[in-house]
């Protein structure tokens, strides 16, 4: 089985959407590095930053100058970013639609993995049938569904513990032309012992050993964090990694309640650890970021403003530009 870290995707992509943002690949891709950098700190503000900046910053956290000339590239033209030009210069900035996916998903990150709503025992339970020569579709609905925090419990037979929403519904009904059935109620339990839970739709070891990982990898770090021993580079670069990681958890974990869980589960540790370290690297980070636009802006560059998890919780959303899912499932979210 493949590490659920390595799932394809994050940020949905229906496959006819304008708008596509990175699939989420082993490691760090170019594109994805770029992405989060620019949400991190112009998300809110959208200020342009010169393409030499995001290169150089690029370049910190290992991706090379043609690696990130080209990632800049790409994302232009998928419609992420927005390029222009003065003179010989030439600056980007998140374009509006990718501003308000990223809004929504910032918020959802921090939201859904801070809920402590009570569960009220029942399932949504989301039943489609797509023919085979429609395997674009087909993807790109399960890819929604997971973004959405279901599972499939069997071929075509996806569950969630969470209601959904109307924006989400709007969404299904776009992907399968009306080809899905949702219920919403309680498992029944049968006699025999050899039948599936619902809850076994996820693999609740592998999820938990991610946990831990993730507590292994970044514990060690707070202390000099706290201390104000971390910066410059060092702190954007850590900054763009927990993040990177930490906002695969939703989907692994979509608000699974906490009565069919080990117990000790480790998500309130993660989540409070993320929040620790990615607020408490912000303001040098932030400093970083300014430094190095200086160094190729001819005027000090207002608007970058490093992200806390207290900002993205409050981050609004265009309704307008948001993919319809993405106000909807697991913060009251994509």
């Amino acid at each position: 089985m493949a590490s659920l870290f390595d799932i394809d995707e994050i940020y949905p992509d229906d496959g006819e959407h304008p708008l596509r943002l990175p699939r989420r690949q082993v490691g760090n891709s170019p594109q994805g590095v770029a992405v989060t950098l620019l949400a991190d700190y112009t998300l809110r503000t959208r200020v342009a930053l010169p393409s030499a900046a995001i290169v150089a910053l690029l370049g910190e956290t290992g991706v090379t100058t043609a690696g990130a000339r080209t990632a800049i590239s790409r994302l232009a033209r998928r419609g992420v970013l927005e390029g222009s030009r003065l003179g010989r210069r030439s600056s980007y900035r998140l374009s509006r639609a990718a501003a308000a996916n990223l809004s929504a998903g910032g918020h959802w990150i921090v939201a859904s993995t801070a809920s402590t709503s009570r569960w009220d025992g029942c399932w949504t339970i989301i039943a489609f049938s797509l023919p085979q020569d429609r395997s674009t579709q087909r993807r790109a609905l399960r890819a929604q569904l997971r973004w959405l925090g279901y599972a499939p419990l069997y071929d075509g037979l996806w569950i969630s513990p969470q209601e959904l929403t109307h924006p989400a519904r709007a969404e299904l009904d776009r992907l399968t032309l009306g080809a899905v059935t949702v219920f919403r109620g309680q498992q029944t339990a049968l006699a025999s012992a050899i039948h599936r839970a619902p809850i076994e739709a996820w693999d609740i070891e592998a999820i938990s050993r991610s946990y831990d990982a993730f507590l292994r990898r970044w514990t060690p770090l707070l202390p000099t964090v706290v201390a104000g021993q971390v910066d410059g580079a060092a702190a954007v670069r850590a900054r763009t990694e927990i993040m990177d990681t930490f906002r695969r958890f939703p989907v692994l974990d979509p608000q699974l309640p906490v009565e069919l869980l080990p117990k000790e589960w480790l998500r309130r540790p993660a989540r409070e650890l993320f929040a620790a370290v990615y607020d408490g690297l912000a303001v040098p980070a932030e400093r970083h970021v300014r430094a190095v636009v200086a160094r190729f802006a001819d005027a000090a560059q207002s608007g970058i403003e490093a992200h806390t998890t207290d900002i993205l919780a409050g981050l609004g959303v265009d309704a307008d530009l948001a993919q319809p899912c993405a106000g909807g499932s697991a913060a009251g979210r994509p």
